[in-house]
């Protein structure tokens, strides 16, 4: 069955209200939720919300939250999310650093005691109508083991960029440091399917296309799946959005990330508070007249879409280009849901006595 952007933007705000959100920050999380189906990346759209409602009827998620500045410069800021949800400490957080930039030129803004917030790109691209580019970091509950190691200590700790464009459409990089995103793990066990070797590895160290690995002890291995193909390149990018989005916010960092499922225990130790974000936000003529870095990043894009493909391969994408598309087709075609999640969905929807089905 497929459905319209308003069906999933209408279940997903139900469901928020339901658990204790305000009709506002209610739409704000439906607003990321619907992003991520409507561009294509179903791993962090409404698959995600049993894990809320877990986490809700856990008591480890604030549907009511006091989100505030800890501390600021004109350029820069800390944001205590007070363990909201993390789509609306993300978006605070974003807000204030187009807010700040808008004045200083430049942000960045740090925030702790927030939650798994959907993709990444959302924030970044937040950016781009202020004629800015945007930056969006966050570390991830631990279940990445670094080069060598069986010990999960990090997570996917994703990175976006998105950069305005004049006739071209924006520059968006919206990518984990990781071969996969964990959600695309759990999409492929709800589908019954195996994963590639060089995604994850079991308990010993040994590889494994078993999507289901990490309950068993198993662990996602960096970008690059081993030292001969450059995994330690993707754990030096996972440890470097790690320190950025928790040692300078105060969050938890690498194993001390609480986890954004209710199964896993909490971390023991006293490490930080939650998961940690950090954002930037660059105004464009603090650097160059906007017009001018418009036109240059058009030529940049044309350029690259005129480069030689390799036989038999398509042409050279731009960072966005498979998100927008598909975004596009999503708004004509409408979007489908697994069978097995809409059951779930629909079956939490019956254990809050929601009016709204799927």
């Amino acid at each position: 069955m497929s459905y319209s952007r308003n069906q999933l933007h209408s279940f997903t705000r139900a469901f928020f209200e339901k658990i204790g959100c305000s009709a506002g920050n209610a739409a704000i999380i439906a607003d990321v939720f619907v992003a991520a189906e409507m561009r294509g990346i179903g791993s962090h759209g409404l698959i995600r919300i049993p894990d809320h409602y877990h986490l809700w009827k856990a008591g480890r998620l604030n549907t009511k939250p006091a989100m505030k500045i800890t501390r600021e410069t004109v350029s820069t800021a800390v944001i205590d999310g007070d363990n909201a949800p993390g789509m609306l400490a993300a978006a605070f957080s974003m807000d204030t650093a187009i807010r700040k930039a808008s004045g200083a030129g430049t942000c960045w803004v740090a925030c702790r005691n927030s939650n798994h917030f959907g993709i990444a790109g959302y924030y970044a691209m937040m950016a781009l109508e202020h004629d800015m580019i945007g930056i969006c970091l966050t570390n991830a509950n631990p279940l990445v083991a670094p080069t060598f190691s069986i010990s999960r200590l990090l997570g996917t700790n994703p990175i976006a960029v998105a950069v305005p464009a004049g006739k071209h459409p924006p520059f968006v990089a919206d990518f984990s440091t990781t071969p996969i995103a964990r959600g695309k793990l759990e999409v492929a066990v709800r589908k019954g399917e195996k994963t590639l070797f060089g995604y994850v590895q079991d308990r010993e160290g040994r590889p494994s296309d078993n999507p289901g690995i990490l309950r068993e002890g198993g662990a996602m291995l960096p970008l690059g799946g081993d030292r001969e193909h450059g995994s330690h390149k993707g754990y030096c990018l996972s440890a470097t959005v790690d320190i950025l989005s928790a040692l300078l916010s105060g969050a938890g960092f690498g194993p001390f990330v609480p986890p954004s499922v209710a199964y896993l225990p909490l971390p023991g130790e006293n490490n930080g508070k939650g998961t940690g974000h950090f954002f930037g936000a660059m105004r464009i003529d603090a650097f160059r007249d906007a017009g001018e870095f418009k036109n240059a990043m058009d030529k940049w894009i044309d350029t690259f879409r005129k480069a030689e493909s390799v036989e038999g391969q398509p042409s050279v994408l731009i960072p966005g280009d498979i998100e927008r598309k598909q975004e596009e087709i999503s708004k004509k075609r409408g979007m489908n849901l697994i069978p097995a999640v809409i059951d779930e969905l629909n079956r939490i929807a019956s254990e809050l006595d929601m009016d709204t089905r799927l």
